[in-house]
């Protein structure tokens, strides 16, 4: 069977395959990348991308904003989010929502060489506003490699704690250089999620769009800040199809 991945008129990745079968992406770099030559002391500088409400960031080490970030640069009812991919692989898609006021920085220090990334603007759990996609590459020094070969029974057998949503989704997780798997795992046209907070911070919610298909995992890292809260998710694209409550650790 032929499956392809493409490029929406947004920007946005988009499958094309049969109707009512999961989503295989292919392990691509998406068509808008800009590279960026690895970083010096010289041009130490975050690449960012701005809305109206949002700037998001990607920088080096050496940055003031180093690995990838998000800013609520406004004072309305909205809130701003960066959604991005690792390495050019479009089957995982990670997003950090910002849940604090103006001023706040958010974000996540683990990213890989390649990073894919736009800024996004939501009204509670509905994106209101996205902008272009960038794509950086060589600028963390020590990259997160990709991971597209762990299966559910694999992330179960990794991980210290695992919980499951009934119709395809399992969250597993791990600590001490703590790492989130997000698993599908039913062959259906529904996407598995994971949702969870780190670090005890209320502020800041991350996710985990596993879009490539049954028996895979995404997985994200975070360094020392350990997982607070945490569920399993089934989505029909925005849709939310199943669910439970979160789950403290």
């Amino acid at each position: 069977m032929i499956m392809a991945t493409a490029f929406s008129t947004d920007g946005a990745a988009a499958a094309v395959a049969p109707p009512h079968r999961t989503i295989q992406a292919a392990p691509i770099a998406p068509a808008t990348a800009e590279p960026v030559g690895a970083p010096t002391e010289a041009a130490a500088e975050p690449v960012c991308v701005r809305l109206k409400g949002a700037e998001a960031c990607v920088g080096p080490d050496g940055s003031d904003r180093p690995g990838i970030t998000i800013e609520d640069t406004a004072d309305d009812h909205r809130h701003p989010a960066v959604e991005y991919y690792l390495n050019g692989y479009l089957g995982t898609k990670y997003v950090i929502h910002n849940l604090g006021r103006k001023g706040a920085v958010r974000g996540n220090r683990e990213i890989g060489k390649v990073v894919t990334f736009r800024a996004a603007l939501y009204q509670g759990n509905h994106r209101v506003k996205y902008g272009r996609w960038k794509t950086v590459q060589n600028v963390a020094k020590y990259p997160v490699k990709r991971d597209t070969r762990t299966t559910p029974a694999g992330a179960r057998g990794k991980s210290r704690t695992c919980t499951s949503t009934k119709g395809a989704a399992t969250l597993c997780f791990g600590e001490r250089k703590t790492f989130v798997y997000a698993c599908d795992t039913a062959a259906d046209e529904y996407q598995a999620r994971a949702e969870y907070f780190v670090g005890g911070d209320p502020t800041t919610r991350y996710e985990i769009h596993q879009l490539a298909g049954v028996g895979t995992c995404g997985r994200a890292e975070h360094g020392d800040l350990s997982i607070s809260m945490y569920r399993a998710s089934v989505f029909d694209h925005g849709r939310r199809k199943a669910t439970r409550l979160y789950k403290y650790n």
